[in-house]
């Protein structure tokens, strides 16, 4: 899907996509005009999956060009001990349930110690909502993490942690989030958002933070000068229709933080793929790849103000994430080195990949390798003669056992 080389069978791309019919879109899409509500459900609605990723790459490599991104960053998941149970989570136990842990502040800087050793630039955190810990335990850990590794970027705690600790310490959403940044917090990730469609909470998450919690969350984070992420969890109940309204709220979150002078806005939109197992929703059946792939495409058509589209590996596999770098995607996400939470719920993916990996991937897609920090500033790009250094297998960083 090369847009430059598409250009001289502009008329023959132009009768593709009008027979799909969807070239009403296509023309908002070539006049840089944002999609409505009834676009993004045509989109999801229809079966050219090739018009579609066609379109989304127009707007891909209109962004970024040929560039797609990678990281060498580590997942820390303190506690898996929630007052939460909510039905799709294969990752919670309760208090004194077995399987249930929450990690010392050793525990925490072995951890920290073993990834710089790997070269992360980035740490990611998310926990539990453990009920029996003080809201120190949290800034400690932040503290703990910059002491250990004062060059390491963190982005930690969603919003359903955040509303967590502002009711449960009685404190306010500001405030939590003030004595996290003070404590060494540099952003944020996009998890808890699942699908903001009430019908849908009300089934599988009525225990956590409501559409409009998670929202008001990431709107004073965006004020505090923090990045965010924002993430879509589809495969599970919920219906085209719920889908697009979600990336909507998402959309007018952006376009008001950015109209309002925030410091921070969204950065990346991940879209999130239900894993079945050892969860209440386990009977449910899995999505194909032509829906993973629309759940990349249709939010880069819909999602015109954030910068970023992920590929999460981790969930949708390393060659459909791959594949993703064609669909509207450009960035891989990273090393990752550890990852509990999808893991427990059953997914096939390694728990790691090593950066020679996840430059060839990008390399095999036919993209130019970028290794970024957490803000998406380059470190790295890589030229021809890196990327044959990088596979050299000598080169190769081993995944942490």
């Amino acid at each position: 899907m090369n847009t430059v080389a598409a250009g001289s069978n502009h008329i023959l791309i132009k009768s593709m996509i009008k027979k799909s019919g969807l070239d009403g879109i296509y023309q908002k899409i070539m006049d840089h005009q944002s999609l409505s509500f009834e676009d993004g459900l045509k989109l999801f609605e229809s079966k050219d999956l090739s018009s579609v990723g066609f379109m989304a790459n127009i707007v891909r490599e209109r962004m970024h060009g040929n560039r797609s991104f990678f990281v060498r960053n580590r997942q820390l998941n303190p506690t898996n001990v929630c007052d939460y149970s909510c039905m799709f989570c294969s990752f919670y136990r309760r208090e004194g349930e077995e399987g249930g842990y929450t990690m010392t502040m050793e525990e925490i800087a072995q951890r920290v110690r073993d990834g710089v050793k790997h070269g992360i630039q980035e740490i990611h955190i998310t926990s539990g909502l453990h009920p029996g810990l003080p809201f120190s335990y949290y800034t400690d850990m932040l503290r703990t993490i910059k002491e250990v590794a004062p060059h390491l970027h963190i982005k930690g705690f969603t919003a359903v942690e955040i509303e967590y600790y502002a009711h449960h310490y009685n404190m306010s959403l500001r405030d939590v989030l003030t004595k996290l940044i003070e404590a060494g917090l540099e952003a944020m990730p996009g998890g808890g958002a699942e699908i903001f469609a009430d019908r849908v909470r009300k089934k599988i998450c009525d225990e956590k933070s409501t559409a409009e919690g998670w929202l008001a969350v990431h709107e004073i984070a965006h004020e505090l000068g923090l990045m965010t992420n924002a993430t879509l969890l589809y495969g599970h109940i919920e219906t085209y229709e719920e889908r697009v309204d979600h990336m909507l709220r998402l959309r007018d979150l952006q376009d008001k933080s950015k109209s309002k002078g925030s410091k921070g806005h969204f950065n990346t939109f991940i879209p999130l793929k239900y894993q079945h197992e050892n969860n209440r929703l386990k009977n449910l059946p899995d999505v194909s790849a032509f829906e993973d792939l629309k759940m990349i495409a249709v939010p880069r058509l819909m999602l015109d103000n954030f910068p970023n589209i992920k590929a999460y590996w981790v969930v949708i596999g390393k060659r459909m994430a791959q594949m993703a770098l064609s669909y509207g995607a450009n960035e891989i996400e990273g090393t990752i080195l550890e990852e509990t939470i999808m893991s427990m719920a059953g997914t096939d993916s390694a728990q790691g990949m090593t950066e020679p990996e996840l430059i060839k991937l990008i390399k095999d897609a036919g993209r130019q390798p970028i290794e970024r920090d957490a803000l998406y500033h380059v470190i790295k790009s890589y030229s021809d003669k890196d990327i044959e250094q990088a596979l050299n297998p000598k080169a190769a960083i081993p995944i942490l056992n």
